[in-house]
């Protein structure tokens, strides 16, 4: 098997002019219930930057839902039809984990999203399998809040999926734990942004293919290349001046939202400044933006977001057996 490789954004130029296709295969849009409901995040917005941006494929991945096609033309060029689900197996894994599917119906997602609420990961992904259905293993190293990982089972849960996810809003010494495990079980690789802001295309997968079957069935055969980037405090701070600046803008689309940037403290003021109350106090509204871009541009939340990030590495590399320092 030819294992993935990282290619810089100049020689992914050159790849491509060669002929090979780009994806980011981790968008969420404002369909996702953690996402801002601005314009600049419908999907057809989204469609059009991720084109914009090189991406041949195009797919919109999110929570539990597949709201975004419905008001998407499917003829649309490269578009495939795709969503994020979280499934909770307590016997077999004991975290919650989540995974991407591409290329579904409607009627298969309803099946897949009975399974996952039943808890049996395998009936899920036996179900994958007979269906012939792409599905990714995503950010295996990332948990969700307040949830005691198993990690002993990470291993055997790599074995089960074809490809596993480099993601850009993990710190790297995550991702290059996950480069090692893709080498280790011989699975393939896709880099993706994992985009809740509409930052498509600042990390992507290269592949062959005549159809996005075709490109996903090199990727599972090694026969593909990443183009990464990894989660820094200077990054975090960027994308949190991003959401702030979503924030300010008077396109609000669908309010009382739970938005969740993954940084506890910059949630509460995020879910302080959507809140309608306060939004009818221009002055106050305004105070209260300009404290938290203070709050943000201080680092203080970037800070401790990588510090929680990075808590359970050391744990990590000893359950897992892996020591790529």
């Amino acid at each position: 098997m030819k294992y993935n490789k990282i290619l810089s954004y100049g020689d992914a130029e050159v790849f491509r002019k060669h002929g090979w296709l780009a994806a980011d295969l981790h968008v969420h849009t404002l369909f996702s219930p953690d996402v801002i409901s601005v314009r600049s995040l419908h999907p057809e917005r989204l469609y059009h930057t991720a084109k914009e941006n090189g991406m041949d494929f195009v797919t919109f991945t999110d929570h539990d839902t597949l709201a975004a096609y419905d008001i998407l033309c499917p003829e649309m060029e490269g578009l495939i039809r795709g969503v994020e689900i979280k499934i909770k197996d307590m016997r077999s894994v004991g975290h919650t984990i989540h995974i991407n599917v591409y290329d579904l119906s409607n009627e298969q997602f309803q099946k897949l999203e009975q399974l996952a609420a039943g808890g049996d990961l395998h009936s899920f992904l036996d179900f994958l399998g007979e269906e012939k259905l792409p599905f990714v293993y995503n950010h295996p190293l990332w948990f969700e809040p307040g949830e005691r990982p198993n990690l002993a089972a990470i291993p055997d849960l790599i074995k089960l999926f074809p490809v596993i996810e480099y993601n850009m809003h993990r710190v790297r010494r995550k991702n290059e734990i996950v480069m090692e495990l893709a080498r280790r079980y011989g699975k393939g690789l896709i880099a993706s942004t994992d985009t809740h802001s509409g930052m498509i295309g600042q990390a992507y997968t290269l592949s062959r293919g005549k159809n996005f079957r075709e490109f996903y069935n090199n990727i599972c055969q090694g026969n593909s290349y990443i183009v990464v980037r990894d989660l820094t405090k200077q990054n975090l701070m960027q994308e949190m001046n991003i959401w702030l600046d979503l924030l300010s803008r008077q396109d609000m689309i669908l309010k009382n939202k739970n938005i969740s940037t993954g940084i506890s403290y910059l949630d509460k003021l995020i879910s302080f400044l959507v809140s309608n109350s306060l939004r009818d106090f221009p002055r106050a509204y305004r105070a209260a933006l300009k404290a938290t871009y203070k709050i943000s541009n201080s680092g203080l939340p970037a800070a401790l977001y990588i510090r929680r990030e990075s808590s359970r590495l050391y744990e990590i590399e000893q359950v897992l057996g892996i020591n790529t320092h």
